[in-house]
């Protein structure tokens, strides 16, 4: 938790610039591009999602899922004229499945 309010202390979303916010669970991991000003969610994606299940062969708390999960919420951003994000990891280390989803989303297109 501390970890956490202390990334959220330095990382905001304005409507030019909104936040990348990353959430992982043993089993799955979701993102959502965030406006902060009006406390909306402008894009979102997850593991649970069907057709983002459909591509995974084993469960969802993995690198993999992860960069696909990168990659369907960078689409989406780019679809809706979104191409500049703030990444906020959420406290967690940038290591492993967060990096992996960060990888991918900048790599389809996202700058941050």
């Amino acid at each position: 938790m501390q970890r956490h309010l202390r990334v959220r202390k330095k990382v905001y979303g304005k409507p030019s610039r909104p936040r990348l916010c990353v959430f992982r669970s043993n089993n799955h991991i979701y993102a959502q591009i965030i406006d902060d000003t009006k406390g909306h969610t402008m894009v979102q994606a997850g593991t649970v999602e069907p057709d983002i299940k459909a591509k995974l062969e084993g469960p969802g708390g993995n690198i993999t899922a992860a960069k696909l999960v990168g990659t369907a919420v960078a689409e989406r951003a780019l679809k809706m004229g979104i191409a500049s994000v703030v990444f906020d990891r959420a406290g967690y280390l940038y290591h492993g499945r967060v990096a992996a989803l960060a990888t991918a989303a900048r790599e389809a297109g996202l700058q941050f």
